[in-house]
This record gives structure tokens, C-alpha cells and sequence, in this order.
């Protein structure tokens, strides 16, 4: 191995890939139930889980982190060594499970996103950019929605209630979403003609109220000019007029549900359940009462299949769904996880940004939907950014570290480490085991890695292990691997932090004091009247997903360490109903990214002469 590591980029393309054909057949993926998109990816059918269903089931690691550095810790780079070490060194059949990452952070000041250094997922092009199409399909299913819901304001606004029934019912024949409309309102007719006319008024006309609807559009770009806009300007073919904005494609409640939902059918219903807005009377209006439900689902369908594709050293892939961390779950595909099991002895997946926000929607959301339990939790930890949770330095992405990070200070680990032994509590209250994994620099020394691994343990972690599997691959993960493996064989007492049957603000306060280590929580107006109103809709038994800053274990991204002495503010709480989730808003929450004053698409270009991509990372 080169002292000198190679860019991510030259590593993955150095690597000479298996046909995705053998890594299906090594895995006992059947060449019926793939859908190849060229040689090296493919889809695989959900009908494999019907053929697998009485096989045992893998055991199940989550990888979450202690509360990152702008930099991040290294979570995704461990995940794939971690499976590197157990597949490809310890000889046990291994799956890694993880996300598709959005292109708006790929082009703009993060870089690729599949793992680093020998730990990859290859080709890490494909993995970073298009895929197989499934940010596309959320793109586009999600915009429809957003055409129907203007569209039919448009329409109920230029037209009659004879009218609007007429062009609904050209043929006087029901379509299958009015149907369903038709049948939900308690309308009974074996044709659309035979309906009364208060009937047909309820039927057709939404009456949405355009100052609540809470569904923007989407494009998967960092595009700080279009988190807010006006749409619908100039005569009335355009639109009705109203203030509106974009998220990143990541952040769409149709990759929320993608990621969430079990099956097709799962999906569809999912996809008739999301709220855009309400109606003048405070009713909910859905994407089933817009009739647009099917369409969203027949965008989808491909892309509820899980990507397979394969790490530098040979074992097996999912790549599948990518919801954000904050606004939603932050984790991969249901379905994916679902199959691996079934597949593997071991399967790894990671849950986004540490384990007071990815990792507990895991357990609480998550492992709720899929039946899965996990076995095993390993938390990332860095030296690096455990001085900085101690005092030392301030970290900003796209600049160089400060020295005092770079150089051995045990006063300083030794205060920092307060918050990974925060982390370490907070996982061991869903009764599941905790290794500790360094994500080891050059910078850091044997002292420090010591001092570490003391306070690990005494916190009641499995152990902590140094980790060099970014400039070595899965053997730099060996010793990891094996702690792993044997914790995942102690008997886990797992238990959700809450039940769903407990009051909003009591699932709220739950977590907020024993997750974050908050006194209490104070709730804004807003929240108040958005509890009363979902209580009244019947959202009051669906659980918590958070949205707070991942730069500290309180709502202050610039609250470091363990911080005391806080109150949670609430200051709104949002529902997404179709994913099955209510979503507390802690702070301000950027659902559209801004680029830099340097992207990183300055350095990523095409090498005419040999068609490879360059400077990708």
C-alpha cells in the first residue's frame, strides 16, 4: 500500500470491479431478479423477500456518530471498511446498506459521498451522481404534485361546478382516484352522472386555502435563489398568483416515504396520505384528493427497487433512498435493509449525523416500520473533533484544520470526550450494545487513541477501537470487525425510547431530556395551535422526527460538548403524514442549500482523451 494515499476518485477508478452479475451471485441473488443498468449496478426485484422469508435473519449493525465537525466524522468511509473487514478479511457474508447522497453537496462544497480513501463503494461516479434515476423519479413525482395542486386552484378558480364535473368526467366514467375520493366523502354511484349536485360540488371542488399550503418544488441543485419565489405571475392561464420556494430534492416527503414504505402498495398508499395544505373549512387536503396519487406511484416504482453495487473489495451493496437527516429520518431504504438480512450474516447500515438525530429516528421511526431490530450499534469517533467539543479550535468546511487539532492535548480529549460518552448513553437506552469506532488521522497519537479507548469503556461501551481503514481498507478495520461481531451475539434488550399512544408534547419532552439532555421544552404559538389542530386531524399517534442542528447536542449549532442548563424552543411543528411522521421545527431549517464562493464543480471535468470523470473528490 502507497504511504501516500491516492484521491478517492484515482482509488475507485484503479479498481478492478466485479461484474455485478457475480456480485448478485455470490450474494444468492437469483439473475431473474435483477434489472441491470450496464455492468457494474442493477436493481433488485422486492419479490426476493417472498423467496427468502424462512431464511434466518443477518444480525443488524447501525453505524451513527458522536456530533460531527462541519467536516464530518467519517461514518459513511467506516461503514464500508467495517464491511470490508467482515466480508473480505474475517470471511463472514456481509451487506452494506446506505443511502444515495443528493448532487446539490456533490457540486458544491462537499464532494462525493461514497466512503473514502480504500473504503468505497464503486463506481463511485455512478454512486455520486444519476445512479440508476431514483432522485429523478422523487424529482419529478414530487413536482407533479406540486402542477396539480396550482392547476386545480387555477381551474376551480376560471370554472363552474358543471363545469369542473364536465372535464372530470368527459366519458361519465370513474377514474380510480375520484373513486377513492368519491368513495372516502361517502358518495355512492355506479356512475359519475347519478350523482346530486351538492354531491358532485363536494366532489370536485377542493376549496384549498393558498396561504396553507406547505408543499414547495424540488430540483436536486444547491440554489440559494429559489428557496423563495413567486409563481403563477401575469394573467390568469398562468396560475394563481402566491409565494411559494424550492427544497433540495433530498428533502421531498416523497423520498421521506420512499425510503419508509414496505412494499408498492405501501408506497401507494403513502403517496395518497400526504397533506399539501387545507381547505377554507380546516380540512386536510391530500394528493389523494387531487387525484394524483397513481401517478406519483407509477413515477416511483422503479424506484422502489434497491440499487445493488459493491464496495472496492467485493462485498455486496444496497444503495437505496437518500431523506435528509434533519426534516426527516435520515436512513436507507426499508426495503433494502429487509432483503440484506435475509442475504447476509451481518449487514451495516448508518443512520445520518450522530446518535442524537439519525441514529434515535432509526430506532424510534424506522425500526418501528421495518420489524427489524438491531444488534449492535458502533459509534465514529474522532480525536479531532473531540478536541474541538473540549475548546480547541473552530472548524469551518473548505479550510484547513487548526494546528491545535493537529497536535496532542490530553486535557483537551479528555473534556471533549464528555460528548461521546453522551453518545455512548444515549444508545445504550435502547438496550443495544455500543462499539466505538476511531476514525484514526495521522495527526492522532498513541497517547490520545489510549486515553480513548479508557474512557470508552468506562462509559459503558464494548470497546473502542482504532480504525485505519481509510489508508488501509477492511484490514484497517479488523480489530473493529471482530468487537462487532461479538457484540452482536450478546442478547440486546431493545425497547423504543416511547410508545405512540403518548401525547405529542410528551413525545417531544421525551426526547428532548433524554436524548439532548434538555430541562424542558417551550413551545411557540404556532406549535401550540399546530398540536390542538393535529390532534383533531388524528396525526397525534405518529412518531416524533426531530429537526434540529447536528453541530450540537442542543437546538445552538455553537453549543459544544454536553451542554446544561437549556430549554428546547419549538417554534413550529410540521406534519408529513404520508411518511408517518409529525416533524418539530428547533431551530431555522435549510431545506435548500446555498453553493459556496468555490464549489467544488470548479475541479470536475471529463477527460476527453479517456472519457473518465476528474476531480470528483
Amino acid at each position: 500500500m502507497a504511504s501516500i494515499v491516492p484521491s478517492d476518485i484515482d482509488i475507485a477508478q484503479a479498481c478492478k470491479l466485479k461484474p455485478i452479475r457475480q456480485i448478485a451471485d455470490e450474494a444468492g441473488i437469483l439473475p431473474e431478479e435483477l434489472e441491470l443498468y450496464g455492468n457494474y449496478k442493477a436493481k433488485v426485484h422486492l419479490e426476493v423477500r417472498e423467496r427468502l422469508a424462512k431464511r434466518p435473519q443477518g444480525k443488524y449493525i447501525d453505524v451513527t456518530a458522536i456530533t460531527p465537525t462541519p467536516l464530518g466524522e467519517g461514518k459513511t468511509t467506516t461503514t464500508v471498511g467495517l464491511s470490508q473487514a467482515i466480508g473480505a478479511h474475517l470471511k463472514k457474508k456481509v451487506f452494506t446498506c446506505i443511502r444515495q447522497p443528493s448532487m446539490g453537496p456533490t457540486f458544491g462544497i462537499k464532494g462525493g459521498a461514497a466512503g473514502g480513501g480504500y473504503s468505497q463503494i464503486v463506481p463511485m461516479e455512478d454512486f455520486n451522481l444519476h445512479l440508476t434515476g431514483d432522485i429523478h423519479a422523487v424529482s419529478i413525482a414530487h413536482n407533479l404534485l406540486g402542477a396539480a395542486i396550482d392547476a386545480r386552484m387555477m381551474h376551480e378558480r376560471n370554472m363552474s361546478d358543471k363545469g369542473l364535473f364536465k372535464a372530470l368526467f368527459p366519458k361519465d366514467e370513474w377514474a380510480p382516484s375520484l373513486l377513492r375520493r368519491a368513495r372516502r366523502l361517502g358518495i355512492k354511484a355506479s356512475k359519475p352522472s347519478k350523482i346530486s349536485a351538492e354531491d358532485r360540488s363536494r366532489l370536485v371542488r377542493l376549496n384549498i386555502n393558498p396561504f396553507s399550503i406547505t408543499w414547495n418544488r424540488v430540483v436536486d441543485v444547491s440554489d440559494r435563489s429559489l428557496r423563495q419565489i413567486v409563481l403563477g405571475i401575469g394573467n390568469k392561464d398562468n396560475g394563481y398568483p402566491r409565494e411559494t420556494g424550492f427544497d433540495i430534492s433530498v428533502a421531498s416527503e416523497v423520498m421521506a416515504i420512499f425510503a419508509l414504505a414496505t412494499s408498492i402498495e405501501d408506497l401507494r398508499e403513502r403517496l395518497s396520505r400526504v397533506v399539501i395544505g387545507m381547505d377554507f373549512d380546516g380540512n386536510a387536503v391530500t394528493a389523494e384528493d387531487l387525484g394524483v396519487a397513481g401517478a406519483m406511484t407509477v413515477l416511483m416504482k422503479d424506484a422502489m427497487l434497491p440499487n445493488l453495487m459493491q464496495t472496492l473489495e467485493g462485498t455486496p451493496a444496497f444503495v437505496h433512498a437518500g431523506p435528509f437527516a434533519n426534516i426527516a429520518h435520515g436512513n436507507n431504504s426499508i426495503v433494502a435493509d429487509q432483503i440484506a438480512v435475509k442475504l447476509a450474516d451481518y449487514v451495516v447500515t448508518e443512520s445520518g449525523f450522530g446518535a442524537d438525530i439519525g441514529m434515535e429516528k432509526f430506532m424510534d421511526i424506522k425500526c418501528r416500520l421495518s420489524g427489524l431490530i438491531p444488534n449492535c450499534v458502533v459509534l465514529v469517533a474522532t480525536i479531532r473533533a473531540l478536541k474541538m467539543h473540549g475548546g480547541l479550535g473552530k472548524v469551518v468546511a473548505g479550510k484547513p484544520l487548526p494546528t491545535e487539532l493537529c497536535e496532542e492535548n490530553l486535557p483537551a480529549l479528555e473534556k471533549g470526550a464528555a460528548n461521546m460518552i453522551r453518545h455512548i448513553e444515549i444508545a445504550r437506552q435502547f438496550g443495544v450494545p455500543v462499539v466505538v469506532a476511531v476514525n484514526t488521522f495521522t495527526t492522532d497519537t498513541a497517547n490520545e487513541v489510549n486515553l480513548l479507548k479508557k474512557i470508552a469503556v468506562k462509559a459503558g461501551a464494548e470497546g473502542a477501537f482504532k480504525a485505519d481503514h481509510w489508508a488501509r481498507g477492511g484490514a484497517g478495520a479488523v480489530e473493529l470487525a471482530e468487537a462487532v461481531v461479538a457484540a452482536t451475539k450478546k442478547t440486546a434488550n431493545f425497547k423504543f425510547l416511547y410508545p405512540l399512544d403518548m401525547p405529542i408534547k410528551k413525545k417531544i419532552e421525551t426526547i428532548a431530556t433524554k436524548v439532548y439532555g434538555a430541562d424542558g421544552v417551550d413551545y411557540l404559538p404556532e406549535a401550540e395551535a399546530k398540536i390542538a389542530l393535529y390532534e383533531k386531524l388524528g396525526y397525534d399517534k405518529l412518531p416524533i422526527c426531530m429537526a434540529k442542528t447536528h453541530l450540537s447536542l442542543s437546538h445552538l449549532p455553537a453549543l459544544k460538548g454536553v451542554p446544561k442548563g437549556f430549554r428546547i424552543p419549538v417554534r413550529d411543528i410540521r406534519a408529513s403524514v404520508g411518511a408517518g411522521f409529525l416533524y418539530p421545527l428547533l431551530g431555522d431549517m435549510r431545506t435548500m442549500p446555498g453553493l459556496p464562493s468555490r464549489p467544488v464543480f470548479y475541479d470536475v471535468d471529463l477527460d476527453l482523451k479517456t472519457g473518465k470523470i476528474v476531480g470528483l473528490f
